[in-house]
């Protein structure tokens, strides 16, 4: 007999973005001619910029040569990529990284579910609330999650929640973790933190030998100066924090798949009799065992974003999506709307009116004026009473989802 994970069938039967596809593709069956407006997902829209797409065109034809074929390449990344991700991204903000410290992967969201399986299963983890829901699910699967509690809530997971209280950004918990996911800019609130509010967090890391998993997909999009684009910005950080970054919107690879995650050499993990283990060697242990690495393709696609012309094409696309978010957050701001977010990220957090179940007003906002939002509850309890939308659509689109919004909220 064949024994099951049963950890997975804790899980519901659909992930969130599943039901959310599920929910338009039944309303298309029955209105297969309407132009439904989507500012719910995540997905980019524009095409990937030239400099990247002719990159990989020469390095495809690399590959049709004898001469320059290559089969599998590094499991941890190419050292040309790695170089320009520690130049560009890191060493211009001040920050030292050794070449070793850099894990080039196929997709952020597969490093923060794997990065689960270098730790013991007792560690206490703590998610912000509400939160990419990815992070639950991992501890879920991992067996870290416990039971459902009455409240919904899994027992071994500490949340902490992100509410209007205390403008969503998280206190720190009143209680010892071991591992927390941290996600700034936000998704979904498109809350960003300060130098100030990131320290706190660093500290408490430090002070109670606590591994924060740092989920950095959005920092292109970061505007103020005084929101640190990494979270080694601050002092200390490389002791206690894996940072985890995408391509995915920065440099629209969504159908690409690339990213990349830091593990610092000073990072260190306990057995159980506490002695010491460098983090780093299990991650890049685990990574040689169980990936042959990204496409040389496609991280050639990723060296070009880094150059002079590649950075341009990707400001100019990044500049487009964030002002479509500030076109959504300043018309619904006008039309009565409490809006967060939307000015470190292209996501903007919004408050049902009435205080409507937030997948009510999905079905509402998707029958009623054929624009699709993400429900808040999909990102926790939290979450509730709250819906997203992104700036990750056509001008065009975003323009006239605002104006059938102004239509919607009059007849209300």
């Amino acid at each position: 007999m064949v024994l099951v994970n049963e950890n997975y069938l804790k899980l519901s039967e659909n992930f969130f973005f599943t039901e959310i596809e599920q929910r338009i593709n039944a309303f298309n069956l029955i209105h297969p001619n309407t132009h439904v407006i989507r500012l719910g997902l995540g997905d980019v829209c524009l095409p990937l910029p030239d400099e990247i797409v002719s990159a990989m065109e020469n390095a495809a034809k690399e590959m049709g040569k004898i001469e320059t074929f290559r089969g599998y390449g590094p499991e941890t990344g190419y050292r040309f990529l790695i170089d320009k991700i520690i130049k560009h991204d890191y060493n211009s903000r001040g920050i030292s990284l050794e070449a070793n410290e850099v894990f080039v992967s196929d997709g952020s969201k597969a490093d923060l579910g794997n990065i689960g399986h270098i730790f013991g299963r007792d560690n206490i983890i703590a998610i912000t609330d509400p939160v990419y829901p990815v992070y639950e699910n991992a501890a879920i699967m991992g067996g870290r999650s416990g039971y459902l509690t009455k409240d919904n809530i899994w027992s071994n997971i500490v949340y902490i929640p992100c509410t209007e209280e205390n403008n969503f950004t998280p206190d720190l918990p009143t209680e010892k973790v071991d591992i927390i996911y941290l996600c700034f800019p936000n998704n979904p609130t498109g809350v960003a933190l300060d130098k100030t509010e990131l320290k706190k967090w660093v500290d408490y890391a430090i002070e109670n030998q606590t591994i924060i998993i740092y989920d950095g997909a959005y920092c292109s999009y970061i505007t103020q100066k005084d929101v640190p684009r990494s979270i080694y910005e601050i002092k200390g950080a490389k002791k206690v924090a894996i940072e985890i970054r995408s391509f995915s919107k920065t440099a629209g690879f969504t159908g690409l798949r690339c990213s990349y995650t830091i593990v610092p050499r000073e990072l260190m993990g306990y057995t159980l009799m506490g002695e010491k283990v460098d983090i780093n060697k299990l991650w890049r242990r685990r990574a040689t065992t169980y990936y042959n690495g990204t496409s040389y393709i496609i991280q050639r696609g990723a060296e070009a974003s880094y150059s002079l012309k590649g950075k341009k094409q990707l400001q100019k696309n990044i500049d487009y999506y964030m002002k479509n978010a500030a076109i959504i957050r300043k018309e619904l701001l006008e039309l009565g709307f409490h809006v967060y977010g939307g000015i470190n990220s292209p996501h903007i957090w919004i408050k049902t009116p009435k205080n409507t179940p937030s997948w009510k007003f999905f079905q509402q906002l998707l029958y009623e004026s054929h624009i699709v939002c993400t429900p808040g509850a999909g990102f926790g309890q939290f979450g509730e009473g709250y819906f997203r939308f992104s700036g990750f659509n056509t001008r065009e689109n975003t323009i006239e989802a605002m104006e059938r919004m102004q239509v919607w909220r009059n007849r209300i």
